[in-house]
């Protein structure tokens, strides 16, 4: 399908499905919307988007990145109607029925783009894991701790270090708790990693470097310094291993 996004009256059409499936859990998706002349603006220079399965937000992520470079007229990574209509578009994949036909579509950041809330854009399901590969396209595995998830799922790694965006574009950071959590083959957590009283948990891992804010300059380090720095709670972590 070519690319689109919609105008001021489909973002809000679109917000009132969402208001409707809260209620009705079994609604219908309305992708007749995808297409529909009054809500709808072709975004040049007229790529087009392919309906396909997406293992995990670093496979999501990449497409995008591919179908989106390029673009013209707009700021991507800011659009609200762009990340609305892709959102409806994946709908199916990002809010699958249960087995009863029934959806939950959860908040409404999740479907459309708060963008001037810092304290909500992250969770965007797609534009999210669109903006961290990007900040890290010279090597998105580096980020692999927030991306290695499947699309519909916004991990404990994502709440506490996606949320600030001084973290989030920060190479070093990343990489070493994509270092510290995720096991060889950066496809699954190290256990204990995302429970909170487990002493050198990411919820340590996040107040620290909040701590140290005011001491390091996190954006003129490498990773190995980061890790060297942190306390003797991240030992277990800081080895090599499944755990």
């Amino acid at each position: 399908m070519r690319l689109h996004r919609f105008n001021d009256d489909g973002i809000k059409r679109f917000g009132q499905f969402l208001d409707a499936l809260s209620a009705d859990a079994a609604l219908a998706v309305p992708t007749d919307l995808l297409e529909d002349a009054p809500y709808v603006v072709p975004v040049p220079p007229g790529r087009e988007v392919q309906a396909r399965q997406f293992a995990s937000r670093m496979d999501a992520a990449r497409y995008l990145d591919g179908v989106l470079s390029g673009v013209t007229g707009i700021d991507v990574e800011r659009d609200v109607g762009l990340w609305a209509w892709l959102s409806l578009f994946y709908f199916d994949q990002l809010c699958p029925p249960d087995g009863r036909g029934h959806r939950k579509p959860m908040e409404r950041a999740r479907w459309i783009l708060a963008v001037d809330n810092p304290r909500l854009s992250y969770r965007h399901l797609l534009a999210g894991g669109y903006r961290v590969y990007r900040a890290h396209r010279d090597c998105p595995e580096a980020a692999m701790v927030l991306l290695h998830v499947p699309l519909t799922k916004i991990s404990h790694f994502w709440f506490q270090l996606a949320s600030r965006m001084e973290q989030v574009t920060n190479r070093a950071i990343i990489e070493a708790a994509t270092d510290l959590y995720l096991q060889q083959g950066g496809t699954k957590a190290k256990r204990g990693a995302t429970i909170q009283k487990t002493p050198g948990s990411v919820f340590r891992f996040a107040a620290v470097l909040k701590q140290f804010d005011p001491v390091w300059d996190s954006y003129a380090m490498k990773k190995e310094q980061i890790l060297k720095l942190l306390p003797g709670e991240f030992d277990r972590f800081r080895e090599k291993g499944t755990l």
